[in-house]
């Protein structure tokens, strides 16, 4: 039977050992061969999804309160590379908000899609279920109650710093709270890992909110509030570079296990007989997703739907092998949150929308949609 992910599940063999090992391993190279394609060659693919992508950066610069035309934003860039590329054709002023206004808010707003969707890819091969996603390991509810904390009671210990420390220390610390609750007998199950990560967000979740409704500072509310809707508003080159680092490592690292995550989704007992140590395996990738995750959040406040969506519509395009997978997933999840990030701030301009309510209002009904044709 073909599960949602679009692989199919290993099949048990009987027989001797080693002719089980031997067929279990033919079954699960087979599976995690599996894919559904869309007819169009994998590098065709991924050209398209870079080109969607520039398209996608180039617009985000372009447009806002003062548009940029398209070829001056290429123009700007292109001189700071190297001033002999372009020749200045532009006022300052326009030089000054693409470099440093638009450029690091768009290049985090990727960074946060990319990471978001790779997250998920990977979340949903660890635990076999196709709708997890980042929100689901209760990361990003810790990484809230951090958030909260510094915006309610106005903590400035480390200047700019404060909040996204706080969430991040909250990140961790819930992902501390889930790693140990999932773990029973030394070995940590799936469904104890969903359980535990769903219970921890619900009673952080909760904390958050009563934080925030206890505050008595109705200007301190309005910003938390905002922050746990998600938005990447006043973002600037200072706290860009630390989620770069750790979504490219992250990606990196998922990409270098991406055999052992299709083995997974090939089913359990197919890893096992090919010498994978699913537990510790799990544990690891589980412990490198969350810290990703909690540092996503920590500079974006919580986005939704991005880590569910992203990789089911991946695995439509390209098939479910992660090694084709993790990088079209990373492009797609990057152009996404460009221009939901660009709809944010200019569909009500001058008010700004947080992200998190437009990539719900996209994400939900399209998985509804999404449901409708795998039953159909």
């Amino acid at each position: 039977m073909t599960d949602a992910t679009g692989v199919t599940e290993a099949t048990e063999t009987k027989g001797t050992p080693g002719a089980t090992g031997a067929t279990s391993e033919r079954t699960a190279v087979a599976d995690a061969a599996a894919v559904r394609r869309s007819g169009i060659p994998y590098p065709v693919v991924l050209v398209l999804l870079a080109a969607l992508l520039a398209v996608a950066a180039t617009f985000g610069i372009a447009a806002g309160s003062i548009s940029v035309p398209a070829d001056q934003v290429w123009g700007i860039l292109l001189h700071r590379v190297h001033p002999s590329l372009a020749e200045p054709t532009w006022a300052p002023v326009r030089e000054t908000i693409v470099i440093d206004v638009r450029l690091p808010r768009v290049l985090l707003s990727g960074v946060v899609g990319a990471g978001l969707a790779v997250s998920g890819m990977a979340l949903q091969a660890l635990v076999r279920n196709p709708l997890a996603d980042p929100m689901l390991l209760g990361v990003s509810s810790g990484a809230s109650v951090g958030a909260v904390l510094v915006l309610v009671f106005n903590v400035t210990l480390f200047g700019v710093f404060s909040l996204p420390l706080a969430a991040f220390l909250g990140a961790l610390a819930a992902l501390v709270a889930v790693y140990f609750l999932a773990r029973s007998g030394g070995q940590m199950t799936t469904v104890r890992l969903v359980l535990a990560g769903v219970a921890t967000a619900e009673v952080l979740s909760a904390l958050a909110s009563f934080l925030v409704v206890t505050s008595n500072d109705p200007h301190k509310t309005q910003s938390a509030l905002r922050w746990m809707l998600g938005g990447l508003a006043g973002t600037t080159w200072t706290v860009v570079w630390i989620p770069v680092g750790a979504v490219l490592l992250g990606t990196a690292v998922l990409l270098g296990v991406s055999r052992p995550l299709n083995l997974l989704l090939a089913g359990e007992e197919a890893a096992v007989a090919l010498g994978l140590d699913v537990h510790r395996f799990r544990a690891a990738l589980f412990t490198l997703v969350a810290v990703m995750i909690g540092t996503i959040v920590a500079v974006s406040g919580q986005i939704g739907f991005v880590g569910l969506i992203m990789p089911h519509v991946v695995r439509l395009v390209v098939g479910a092998d992660h090694r084709r997978a993790l990088p079209a997933a990373a492009l797609l999840g990057a152009a996404f949150l460009i221009a939901a990030d660009l709809a944010a701030r200019t569909v009500m301009s001058p008010e700004e929308i947080p992200v998190g309510i437009l990539t719900a209002l996209v994400g939900g009904p399209f998985f509804l949609w999404l449901m409708r044709r795998r039953s159909a």
